[in-house]
């Protein structure tokens, strides 16, 4: 009998170990299991029915997809061909059209960069440390001035190189200014408190178009006679206080959810205190809010469009200004659905990523 309950005993403390049970639903059941989601997908479902037709004879069917002959996309459907046309412009902006392999190299340097850092066998220093390399490269591929080529001041850059640019580094960035934020928000000490809560505070209760008015406008007055910041690294400096005011609340609430106990014990053991922080806690905290952390990401991602309100030309603003073009017919539509699916594909590589990370985090706390 004793057996028995302790194999019992065994058995169940053994089932909690396991990782909570995948529940899968059927489509019938996601789509029609109850009154509210049958009803949702009835109203989905005709609003499809009734756009879907005419949204494919505007896309595909009526669609000029080449021609060399602008008014050719007059009384037509979607005008792809502009796109055909503009692809470089809208790509890389007004950067010298001669020269225009330097920021398409940096667009495959840093896709095969990201490859690279998907996989969490590379973490590390190291990695850190080819990404700073990276950068400089790229920011050097950029500016020219070296080896033959010719130099491209940041008022020449433009395009998908521009957005990818200010989303890395203000992320990059921003990340260790928010580590020290969040840290010094739940810091013991007065003035280092208060000096992350008014930051953190001021800058969250900030409008990003705020941000970069002030970077762009009132930045150049507060510097010393005969400094300058172009506007560009103004608008890098507004973006990295941004995401590092945001991502500072992300790491907030992940040091919240590590047990207090475990610092005590590392102080137990005669571990420092700034080796518990660094080897314990930060790297639960950022375990746990992987997804926030991911959003963050996206966020950011998608207000480097905002930058055009400032004057840099970045993707979006390229391609509003190759839609401008007096010889086609205002393809608006085709523009934004254009740079609207380049936004897409980043956002959505990073949400998938993120799950992927959630699910080995997952896995790894149920071995």
């Amino acid at each position: 009998m004793t057996i028995v309950a302790n194999h019992s005993a065994t058995a169940a403390h053994g089932a909690d170990d396991l990782p909570p049970p995948v529940v899968r639903r059927s489509l019938w059941q996601l789509f029609f299991g109850d009154l509210a989601s049958a009803a949702l997908t009835v109203i989905t479902g005709g609003l499809l029915i009734a756009v879907a037709p005419t949204a494919v004879n505007w896309a595909v069917l009526d669609a000029v997809w080449s021609t060399h002959d602008p008014r050719a996309c007059q009384e037509a459907g979607a005008c792809w061909a502009f796109i055909a046309a503009k692809l470089r412009f809208i790509l890389f902006g007004v950067y010298p059209p001669g020269q225009q392999w330097r920021p398409l190299l940096v667009i495959g340097l840093m896709l095969v960069a990201v490859l690279i850092t998907l996989s969490p066998r590379m973490w590390g220093s190291r990695l850190v440390v080819g990404w700073c390399i990276l950068i400089a490269s790229m920011l050097a591929l950029m500016w020219g001035g070296f080896l033959g080529m010719p130099f491209v001041s940041t008022a020449g850059w433009g395009g998908l190189p521009v957005t990818l640019l200010l989303a890395v580094l203000s992320l990059g960035l921003g990340f260790p200014f928010a580590v020290i934020l969040a840290l010094g928000r739940r810091s013991d000490s007065l003035v280092p408190r208060i000096l992350s809560v008014l930051t953190i505070e001021i800058v969250r209760g900030l409008p990003l178009v705020g941000l970069l008015f002030v970077a762009s406008i009132l930045l150049p007055l507060l510097l010393p006679a005969g400094w300058t910041i172009d506007k560009l690294g103004r608008t890098l400096a507004a973006l990295t206080v941004f995401a590092a005011a945001y991502l500072a609340e992300v790491i907030r609430g992940g040091l919240q959810g590590v047990p207090a106990g475990q610092v005590e014990a590392a102080q137990a053991l005669g571990i420092p205190r700034w080796k518990s922080v660094w080897h314990i806690v930060l790297p639960q905290a950022i375990q746990k809010v992987i997804p926030p952390l991911t959003n963050t990401a996206i966020v950011m991602v998608k207000n480097t469009s905002l930058v055009l309100i400032v004057g840099v030309f970045d993707m979006l603003s390229a391609g509003r200004a190759a839609a401008t073009d007096p010889e086609w017919p205002a393809p608006y539509a085709e523009t934004y659905l254009f740079v609207a699916l380049m936004y897409f594909l980043i956002c959505f590589g990073i949400s998938r990523y993120s799950l992927f990370l959630e699910q080995r985090v997952r896995e790894k706390d149920y071995r």
